[in-house]
């Protein structure tokens, strides 16, 4: 099961899931985020996905979750309409504690009902938050968690934990080739404002947010290559 957000990190771990495992099902959340329009992208990179990659053929079921309560206690830039700024003890206010501890503990909660116990997300040590629940040792004592809460094995996978913006967009071009960099440059989303009216060459966003900037640091710094 890929925790599949409709971002660039979560499209290429999906493509690396599918070339790896007989089925695999999607996990997405609603919590209430300013870049709702991920949720729409998500599933336009799953139809591109079926209709047009061969080695996609295992793609199994979606599920999207409603965690709106998650928004409704968190009162950061990417759940309210604030500026992205540093906030008190280094982090940046985009920053939602407790997010992908709750992603993984439900996806593993769905998982057990589906008779799954391997877990893919996109997290990754190398990105410019430092946020501490991408981090190996969070995701890693995590699993050992939910394996012993729910008397059975899981593995929680992260494909991109150590590979930056330009290993990310090599790894999917490895992949999928030209035809999936295509698909997620065109459909995958990024950008915490959840701008998608401004096309640029790495795809859509405000080009000014975080998000947007490491996006399209990350693919110049491939191209470089």
């Amino acid at each position: 099961m890929v925790l599949f957000s409709g971002g660039q990190d979560s499209a290429v771990c999906l493509a690396w899931a599918l070339q790896r495992y007989r089925m695999v099902e999607t996990i997405g959340f609603d919590y209430g985020q300013r870049h709702r329009v991920e949720l729409q992208c998500r599933l336009r990179i799953l139809s591109g996905l079926r209709d047009h990659f061969p080695w996609a053929a295992g793609l199994g079921e979606d599920h999207v979750i409603d965690l709106t309560v998650l928004g409704q206690i968190s009162a950061t830039s990417l759940t309210r309409d604030i500026a992205i700024e540093m906030a008190e003890g280094g982090l940046p206010n985009s920053f939602v504690p407790g997010r992908n501890l709750l992603f993984l503990t439900l996806a593993a909660a769905l998982a057990y009902r589906r008779g799954i116990t391997t877990l893919i997300g996109g997290m990754c040590e190398t990105d410019y938050s430092g946020y501490p629940d991408c981090r190996n040792e969070t995701i890693q004592a995590l699993a050992s968690a939910v394996s012993l809460g729910m008397d059975r094995k899981y593995a929680f996978l992260t494909p991109l934990m150590y590979l930056d913006k330009a290993a990310t967009w090599r790894l999917g071009e490895e992949l999928g080739g030209p035809a999936f960099t295509e698909l997620v440059r065109e459909h995958s989303h990024s950008c915490y404002m959840g701008v998608r009216e401004q096309r640029f060459i790495w795809g859509y966003g405000c080009g000014e947010c975080p998000a947007c900037q490491l996006r399209a640091r990350g693919y110049e710094a491939w191209r470089r290559q």
